[in-house]
């Protein structure tokens, strides 16, 4: 490239150099439901990517501290912090004592999440209230907790030129229905507003809100629909792609999206899915 300049008198472009340790080298991030699944991998990418990551998790405490431990053999501090994120209490403390480890908080992937599933006429509220809390009320209550620490500290310009980043993981079901999973659709629905209403309203304040949605990814919450070929024979045909996902992927666009390569993205839906939103079904024309 430098002789392709040379030889034509133009001036050499600056091209940044910038390795994956390097994207986030720095700032401290805080990732919830992050001892297993997707979680996990955005987690551990974060780590990689040069990040302080406090690991949040309601169980399997030492699962959470498995990956920690990951994350400092290389080279990088990171804590676990054991918080229910749908008890606006547990959140609070969860915040303040990450704040006080780290100083601040640079970045929060609100990714805890779950599953309760039934027919709609025999859902219970029981059902209902469990997702809806953990998916919904836990991202509003942390994702407020980091827009106070960020308003609070606001922009470092030596660390990064926003004065922070949320990425919720939402899902293809925020814009694809799903009968039998009425409680989870709807909360991914209402993620889907609650991070563009937010990205709309803290934008001028250089914070940067977004959200990734994964499709079928390969995780063991959904280990049945891709262990037997048969099985995994049915979930292509939603999948124009004709592959599943893989967790590794979706750390990677967390970390690009938490980079300052993607300062200009604010209140966007990222959907990792092979094309799962295209609608395959329609592909023939329907």
């Amino acid at each position: 490239m430098q002789s392709y300049y040379a030889n034509r008198n133009l001036p050499q472009p600056v091209i940044p150099v910038m390795r994956s340790l390097d994207l986030l080298k720095g700032q401290t991030a805080l990732v919830t439901g992050a001892n297993s699944g997707i979680g996990r991998a955005i987690a551990l990418a974060l780590g990689d990517a040069g990040a302080n990551v406090i690991v949040n998790y309601v169980a399997n405490p030492a699962d959470a501290e498995e990956v920690a431990e990951q994350i400092r053999r290389g080279g990088h501090r990171a804590i676990t912090a054991l918080a229910d994120v749908a008890d606006e209490a547990q959140v609070r403390s969860m915040f303040a004592a990450a704040v006080l480890e780290f100083d601040t908080i640079d970045i929060l992937v609100s990714n805890a999440g779950m599953e309760r599933n039934a027919p709609f006429h025999e859902m219970s509220v029981a059902q209902w209230d469990a997702v809806i809390n953990v998916n919904l009320r836990g991202a509003f209550l942390c994702a407020r907790e980091a827009v106070r620490e960020f308003l609070r500290r606001g922009v470092r310009p030596e660390i990064s030129v926003a004065a922070g980043k949320i990425i919720f993981t939402s899902s293809v079901h925020e814009v694809i229905p799903w009968a039998g999973h009425v409680n989870y659709a709807a909360s991914k629905g209402g993620l889907m507003l609650l991070m563009k209403s937010l990205a709309q309203e803290v934008a001028e304040k250089r914070i940067r809100v977004n959200s990734i949605a994964p499709g079928a990814i390969r995780t063991p919450i959904n280990h049945a629909a891709w262990s037997t070929p048969e099985s995994y024979a049915e979930l292509m045909k939603l999948v124009p792609y004709k592959r599943i996902g893989e967790i590794d992927e979706i750390g990677r666009a967390a970390v690009w999206l938490a980079s300052d390569f993607t300062d200009y993205i604010v209140g966007t839906t990222l959907f990792i899915d092979g094309g799962m939103t295209l609608y395959p079904g329609f592909e023939t024309g329907g």
